[in-house]
């Protein structure tokens, strides 16, 4: 089994770390630059940074939050928001990013993973997947853009195997019916991708308590597990969660 990741994410609006559920009632959630720090000296293997209102807003990331957040961290910085050109994915990169998380401009434009994917190698780039259910749809997820306010139709399974295709290195997927609720990560969901597609696949979207990072792994076949509103309110710390892992036969770096 691959070395298990823990990746905090901060959700980002106005400057500050948010939360909300289910993609609304957003929260204050704590300031940035120390979050990020904290989490880091906790033993955080990577860290995320979405720009949740970019793309609602018509605009880019705020590079100077990558800047701010990118200068007190060593670990790899994952930023999303409002990427929607190969220029973007440049800027972004030299604010101090490592990899880019695409979204609602990735399936807009599927031929931006391509190029990016082509460009900075595919190890940089992640395509983020949200999703709700949809009986209607083959798999029974429906894809959903535009920060969680627009389903479109697509099958949200089919989507991953395309981003795979034209050279994601990751994928992202959130349930919107698991969003900030603390009751699990959406297992079904989660382990429609992984075993849909070959590359490394994020588990994402409510994490509540430590047998749900343990499940995430052990039932839908994540390798990264991403979770916020835990971390943000101090209900669990990533040593906790690595900890929890490692006394279970995971493999976790400490």
């Amino acid at each position: 089994m691959k070395t298990i990741k823990i990746m905090p994410c901060l959700d980002m609006k106005n400057g500050r770390v948010v939360k909300g559920i289910h993609f609304v009632q957003i929260k204050d959630a704590g300031d940035p630059v120390e979050n990020a720090s904290l989490y880091q000296r906790e033993g955080a293997d990577e860290l995320a940074m979405l720009d949740i209102a970019a793309t609602l807003e018509n605009r880019k990331t705020r590079l100077e939050w990558v800047k701010n957040v990118s200068s007190v961290i060593h670990i790899p910085l994952t930023v999303g928001g409002g990427i929607s050109t190969l220029e973007d994915i440049e800027l972004v990169l030299e604010a101090g990013a490592e990899k880019v998380s695409m979204n609602s401009a990735a399936v807009e434009c599927p031929s931006l993973v391509e190029e990016a994917a082509k460009r900075f190698g595919s190890p940089c780039i992640t395509v983020a997947i949200d999703a709700c259910r949809n009986s209607a749809t083959a798999s029974g997820f429906e894809l959903v853009v535009a920060g969680g306010t627009k389903p479109i139709g697509k099958d949200a399974i089919e989507w991953a195997k395309q981003c795979e295709a034209l050279g994601a290195g990751l994928i992202l997927p959130t349930s919107m019916d698991g969003d900030g609720t603390q009751s699990g990560y959406d297992l079904e969901f989660t382990k429609a991708i992984s075993e849909a597609v070959n590359v490394p696949v994020v588990a994402s979207g409510g994490a509540g308590q430590l047998q749900d990072f343990y499940d995430a792994v052990t039932q839908a076949g994540a390798t990264i597990l991403l979770a916020a509103s835990v971390f943000h309110y101090r209900l669990l710390s990533v040593r906790q969660v690595k900890e929890f892992l490692r006394d279970r036969g995971i493999p976790v770096s400490l």
